[in-house]
């Protein structure tokens, strides 16, 4: 039995939950987001919280229900306060600025690297090594983290590269001579 999918979801003031059949909508002050819960799962709200019950328990079933828990759970979390990932620099010459909406990055290449804002996403660049990526969806926001840090991974020998803040990066002995 599920744990995760047994917990109910609280929804705060000023957010609006629509049941249209299987698809769940929240409204809430920042975006409005909506997804479409799979067959095997029954959503319900009474008294403020959603609930969801498995119709059938088979191995399907169970897995959905937590699944499906915890995206509404990140959708109405998204709609009142978003998401937010924050990016270092690590490296000489390694900075980031914005252009209008989009972020542009020096990353050591011969080149620039323009990077456009997905709907509903904002860049900021409150230093020039520092990048923080907010949104109302928590995939949105951590896919497009994810895409920056592969364009210049950090490496283990002088710790150069993108990291995620607070990442700790193993670092390897160089040569002996």
């Amino acid at each position: 039995m599920s744990r995760i999918g047994k917990r109910p979801i609280a929804v705060p003031k000023g957010v609006t939950v629509t049941i249209d059949g299987q698809t769940v909508s929240v409204k809430g002050p920042k975006a409005e987001r909506s997804w479409t819960v799979a067959e095997e799962i029954e959503v319900r709200q009474e008294n403020g919280e959603l609930t969801l019950h498995a119709r059938a328990d088979t191995q399907r079933a169970r897995a959905m229900w937590g699944l499906s828990r915890t995206l509404i759970d990140n959708m109405v979390t998204g709609v009142t306060t978003g998401f937010e990932r924050s990016l270092e620099l690590v490296g000489v010459g390694y900075r980031a600025a914005m252009k209008g909406n989009d972020l542009s990055l020096q990353l050591g290449f011969s080149h620039e690297v323009d990077i456009k804002a997905p709907a509903g996403v904002t860049f900021a660049v409150p230093k020039q090594t520092e990048i923080k990526i907010s949104g109302p969806d928590k995939q949105v926001v951590g896919e497009l983290a994810a895409n920056i840090r592969k364009l210049r991974p950090p490496e283990p020998y002088k710790g150069k590269g993108v990291r995620y803040a607070g990442e700790k990066v193993r670092r390897k002995e160089g040569k002996k001579k």
